[in-house]
């Protein structure tokens, strides 16, 4: 893509996006001169427009879809569920018969505890029953969904709840799950899930491209603690990574980007999540997005938290002079960046019309 020169009229901000936390501004929408899904996929090929700030990408998590239900993570073209107070039913059965319990104080759903239905690894061909996927309304959901998904012009992740090592968690439980990662009695049995788990996905992936026209996807895989991962990189090598790359290379044969989404303070693990083909990697607060950015910044997208500032405290020139800062250390072509979920406290109006002005004029040359 050629990026065009900046002209000044794109800071008319078009709309804006209502904020979650009342009273709080909303976030502005400019007058891009490319759409938003268009400036993402430049940025997924090393090849920013301007510097992404998270409104250049949408969710999509249906209700026909089971897991959505049961994690209480809905948002579609009927309204948004995500938690019991939009007067939809959340909790219970996933895909796979997993009951899920809804829990108020965090706003989501866990697996019921202490009734693991997989003991051990080695029995699952014979315990877990795959989910017939053709039997769910994929017809019927995407009409529903039609004019939601034409409405917009950012680029649409539907995401995969409960990926591979969460999945394993919600057949075992916690204990049982860690326990098989690291015992050689089940480890080949635990490889040899995390393949049909692959190949269900790679279903399911085909499905939302033939009924939706959707082909780009956020895979859902908590991966470690406030801490550290649940189990060492070398076994994630072992276990988990290929299976994901079967997913992710499908997924980029059909033209889409793949995402993960993975908790916890797991940035040790970024090289398998390159090896395992992710396009994209948020990390919570808790991980050294900057130093991440500095070491695998050219192989993987990262979302990088800015530097803190109090916004009550800091002029609009140093707001604007600490966006400059972000874009000439993290939006390079060849090594971009995403503006990570965990510095929205120091996206001030002045600060997302800086980073977009200046990142926009340096990018154009």
């Amino acid at each position: 893509m050629s990026i065009p020169k900046f002209n000044p009229d794109e800071l008319k901000v078009v709309r804006e996006i209502p904020s979650f936390m009342p009273g709080a501004p909303g976030t502005p929408i400019y007058n891009y001169p490319v759409t938003p899904k268009e400036a993402y996929i430049a940025t997924m090929k090393r090849q920013p427009v301007w510097q992404i700030s998270g409104t250049e990408t949408g969710m999509f998590c249906p209700r026909f879809y089971p897991d959505n239900v049961a994690r209480a993570f809905i948002i579609d073209g009927e309204g948004f569920a995500l938690n019991d107070q939009s007067g939809v039913a959340v909790g219970g059965k996933d895909m796979f018969g997993v009951e899920w319990v809804f829990v108020p104080s965090a706003g989501g759903s866990m697996v019921k505890p202490g009734n693991p239905i997989l003991e051990d690894a080695n029995d699952w061909k014979s315990v877990i029953k795959f989910p017939n996927i053709d039997e769910w309304d994929w017809a019927g959901a995407a009409k529903k969904n039609e004019g939601y998904l034409k409405s917009v012009d950012t680029l649409i992740l539907t995401w995969i709840m409960n990926g591979f090592f969460e999945r394993l968690i919600s057949f075992m439980d916690f204990e049982g799950a860690a326990m098989a990662m690291i015992d050689e009695e089940q480890q080949d049995a635990v490889k040899e899930l995390m393949d049909a788990l692959a190949d269900l996905y790679i279903k399911i992936v085909d499905n939302f491209d033939k009924y939706f026209g959707l082909n780009s996807f956020t895979v859902h895989d908590d991966w470690g603690s406030q801490m550290a991962p649940f189990f060492s990189p070398a076994v994630g090598a072992k276990l988990i990574v290929p299976a994901m790359r079967r997913l992710t290379d499908h997924i980029h044969s059909l033209g889409g980007w793949a995402d993960f989404h993975s908790c916890g303070h797991v940035d040790v693990c970024v090289p398998n999540m390159i090896a395992a083909g992710w396009d994209s990697w948020s990390g919570m607060a808790m991980n050294d997005t900057q130093g991440a950015y500095e070491k695998y910044g050219d192989k993987i997208v990262l979302g990088v938290i800015p530097d803190q500032f109090d916004p009550a405290t800091t002029s609009e020139a140093d707001q604007r002079a600490a966006a400059r800062k972000f874009v000439d250390k993290f939006c390079k072509p060849g090594k971009p960046s995403l503006i990570n979920y965990y510095g929205a406290a120091v996206l001030t109006v002045p600060f997302r019309e800086e980073l977009y002005k200046y990142s926009r004029t340096k990018l154009a040359g």
